[in-house]
């Protein structure tokens, strides 16, 4: 099957991870719209597109063992290079030698060796714009972040500064894709980020994939505070304009600690407030050590959940007839 990947940020490589041990033919669809850390440095002094999530993404899809995923993973932690990832700088010169992104992108990918393929979702540069409930308009995802967690404010309206134009590339493959997953991932700044690229709802509209969302296990501090599921995914399906035909969502592991310095950072786990047949409930999750113990989708898990459901619904209708699928997991 052909399945698509749209997001960005650490859900996405992360869920990369187990897909890429499953018989797909996998193209993950990441945002160009990262202002943070590296990928916004490079971004602003040397006028290129953000590579930070393009490459967590070829990473992921690249064979673990290998010591190029680990060169392009290495971050610099002292001298005028720190916090730059080697990665990020390659991409970044191999921009300025081909003079493509795009292909820049490719370039990288088979020095990876990576099993599938990782999208800009546009080749132009773009900046996010959102507007708040309370009126206020801005500009810039790291803007938008910190607006988020000082306000509380929900965002009402989430666009592009100036229009962008779908990745040729990426068109193709979601009009031939068998199936569509969105997430895990930021709800806005990472997943709804590429819905707003023009054109994009607009094949989705015309495509007969199967749209599953992936939901977040826990609620973001600002961007989605006191969010349920059901919001997730009525935002989901806002800036799709389409309806989702799965969603897969994941309990929090049992672990009371961490759980605890979740909550005490403002973020709680997503409540569930729906239940049809399109839940996919369940223990997909674990906590990792990322300098401070953090709770992420378990790559195995998560994929192992999303072969058996392609598989059941493979040659079908996205719509089924009954909760059989529950019951067989």
């Amino acid at each position: 099957m052909k399945v698509v990947a749209v997001g960005g940020g650490t859900g996405l490589s992360t869920l990369l991870r187990g897909l890429k041990n499953y018989p797909f033919e996998i193209t993950a669809v990441v945002t160009i719209t990262d202002e943070g850390g590296s990928s916004g440095i490079l971004r602003e002094e040397l006028n290129v597109p953000p590579p930070g999530d393009i490459r967590n993404n070829l990473v992921a899809l690249a064979n673990s063992e290998s010591i190029l995923s680990a060169l392009f993973n290495y971050r610099f932690q002292d001298g005028s290079l720190k916090g730059h990832s080697v990665g990020n700088i390659i991409l970044a010169a191999l921009t300025k030698i081909t003079g493509s992104f795009a292909e820049a992108v490719a370039k990288a990918s088979d020095i990876l060796a990576i099993k599938g393929r990782v999208l800009p979702v546009s080749l132009q540069m773009a900046r996010l714009l959102a507007v708040f409930e309370d009126g206020a308009h801005v500009v810039g995802e790291t803007n938008i972040v910190e607006y988020c967690k000082n306000t509380k404010k929900r965002i009402v309206d989430l666009k592009l500064q100036e229009p962008a134009r779908i990745n040729p590339e990426v068109q193709k493959i979601l009009e031939e894709s068998d199936a569509i997953i969105f997430g895990p991932g930021s709800l806005y700044t990472s997943v709804i980020a590429n819905l707003v690229i023009d054109g994009f709802q607009e094949i989705l509209r015309k495509s007969r994939a199967v749209k599953i969302y992936i939901s977040n296990i826990m609620t973001q501090p600002g961007e989605t505070f006191g969010y349920t599921l059901s919001d997730h995914v009525a935002e989901i399906e806002r800036y799709a304009g389409v309806s989702i035909d799965y969603i897969i969502h994941s309990l929090p592991p049992r672990n009371e600690e961490v759980l605890k310095k979740y909550i005490e950072k403002g973020s709680e786990p997503v409540k569930v407030d729906i239940n049809d047949n399109r839940i996919i409930l369940g223990h997909y999750s674990s906590v990792i050590f990322e300098g401070e113990y953090r709770i992420r989708h378990d790559p195995i898990l998560i994929s192992e959940i999303l072969f058996n459901l392609l598989s059941s619904v493979k040659n079908q209708k996205p719509e089924r007839e009954s909760s059989d699928f529950e019951v067989r997991l």
